[in-house]
């Protein structure tokens, strides 16, 4: 029997709003190797967050913008948010996991009220969680799939997304905070 292959652009097209939206960071990831780049990059930002200054970290590039605290702590919110739907998923849950709204838990964050030192430390520990829970994951399990904020999704996806969730970060760092400081 033939099978057609069809054009990228054809595929692209049919994709879901939802599959759209992830897919910007999933092309972010550098390689294959997914876990390694999970490593790499929580290397990159702890590095990045080291040679600031506490008045640097405070800078929002924009009236309204975060600041590097902020987006430092919205980087480790998030990944929390992931590493529980990727644990809830893998394990077999089958009820929709809740959405979160990443404006109103920078607001309640009073990341500015805190150290550098201590967000980094947060961030790294964190980081380290996420390894363990992937690194330690049967493989059969990231294939599993549930729902999150409404949209089917996998353990190992999500697991990609921290990566390129970070890395979208560490671009918007590099390209409209780092110059004015």
């Amino acid at each position: 029997m033939y099978t057609r292959i069809l054009p990228i652009a054809y595929y692209s097209y049919y994709m879901t709003d939802f599959e759209k939206y992830i897919q910007r960071y999933l092309d972010l990831i550098p390689s294959e190797n997914w876990l390694e780049e999970l490593k790499k990059v929580g290397e990159k930002t702890v590095s990045l967050y080291s040679y600031l200054t506490e008045e640097q970290s405070k800078y929002a590039y924009a009236e309204g913008k975060w600041t590097l605290k902020e987006v430092l702590l919205h980087l480790s919110d998030t990944e929390r948010v992931f590493q529980y739907r990727i644990l809830a998923i893998a394990r077999g849950e089958k009820k929709n996991l809740p959405g979160f709204d990443e404006e109103l838990y920078a607001q309640n964050s009073f990341a500015n009220e805190r150290s550098l030192d201590s967000l980094i430390e947060e961030y790294q520990l964190i980081r380290n969680s996420s390894l363990i829970l992937l690194e330690t994951l049967n493989p059969l399990v990231l294939n599993n799939i549930g729902t999150a904020n409404g949209n089917q999704i996998s353990a190992e996806t999500i697991g990609k997304l921290i990566v390129g969730h970070n890395i979208h970060h560490l671009n918007v760092i590099e390209e409209r905070y780092l110059p004015n400081l």
